[in-house]
């Protein structure tokens, strides 16, 4: 059982990690109004692949970089590519806040994987919890006379990639740190950049968004660095919830930067999806048969 100063230091950790992936979020939003898709990955994806060999260094994990060629970590690899792709294209269409909403329902999604693959038995409790959560998507998807938008159907798809990928990291060995698995995920994620950069008209990359790419890169690894912290010597049940701060962020900057702003009904499916998820976090960690306790209960 963790004390109260270590809980708070998990909470201030995990609320810091959340702002800074919202920022990151919102420099790769600006970057996208001058790059497409793939080069933005790709650009970015440099810049962080630089700062993730030197947190590997930092954290003095460089010599178990080859365990990063395992088969279930360049699979967990190809998955985050997949959504990174998609997330940032998505991402150039949509407002910040109501993206960053869809993305939180990968808790439920991970839930509903489980069910399926018969991983983990889920009662009618989180069973309710998760048809609210996506009720909660609907009414943040907004579906028209015509049907839903591509950029939301893709935003899904990406949330849905999310879960996979964070699914697949239970089952990696505790022996490779967590800074090799995010370093791999990166040359991953960077690779399929330029790979969609052959089918789109690349752009001179001397323009201030290279710059935003630049500290969006600096900004997810110190928050990959939080996270880290946020689950060390801490009652991950209690910190675990504070990731839906990202939400509040993200109706701030969107408001502060782009002038956007969620209606009312909106904000119902924003409720909906987090109050959904926490009550899903809280009886995974009520349940002590629980195979799918928050990110951190154990080692991955």
């Amino acid at each position: 059982m963790a004390t109260a100063a270590q809980n708070r230091r998990g909470i201030i950790a995990m609320l810091a990690a959340m702002t800074l992936f919202c920022c990151n979020d919102a420099l790769v939003k600006l970057a996208r109004e001058a790059f497409p898709a793939g080069q933005a990955l790709a650009l970015r994806t440099a810049f962080a692949i630089l700062a993730g060999v030197a947190l590997v260094v930092f954290m003095g994990d460089w010599r178990k970089l080859p365990l990063g060629l395992r088969p279930l970590v360049l699979a967990r690899a190809s998955v985050e590519a997949l959504a990174a792709l998609t997330f940032n294209w998505a991402l150039g269409l949509l407002p910040l806040a109501n993206i960053t909403a869809i993305v939180m329902a990968s808790p439920l999604l991970i839930v509903l994987f489980a069910a399926v693959l018969r991983i983990e038995t889920v009662g009618w409790r989180r069973m309710l919890a998760l048809v609210v959560g996506f009720a909660g998507v609907l009414i943040v998807m907004r579906p028209s006379a015509d049907g839903f938008s591509a950029a939301a159907l893709v935003a899904l798809a990406g949330t849905g990639l999310v879960a996979v990928r964070d699914l697949t990291t239970r089952f990696i060995s505790s022996e490779i740190p967590s800074t090799v698995i995010s370093l791999t995920a990166m040359v991953v994620v960077g690779a399929l950049g330029l790979g969609m950069g052959l089918v789109e008209p690349w752009q001179s990359p001397w323009r201030i968004q290279t710059v935003y790419l630049g500290l969006a890169a600096l900004l997810v690894t110190a928050a990959s660095f939080c996270i880290i912290n946020a689950f060390r010597n801490t009652d991950v049940g209690i910190v675990a919830g504070y990731r839906y701060s990202v939400v509040l962020v993200a109706v701030l900057i969107g408001w502060l930067v782009w002038g956007d702003t969620p209606d009312g009904i909106a904000y119902a499916g924003i409720a909906l999806i987090v109050g959904s998820g926490l009550y899903t976090l809280h009886r995974q960690r009520a349940r002590p048969d629980s195979q799918l306790k928050p990110e951190g209960d154990k080692p991955l």
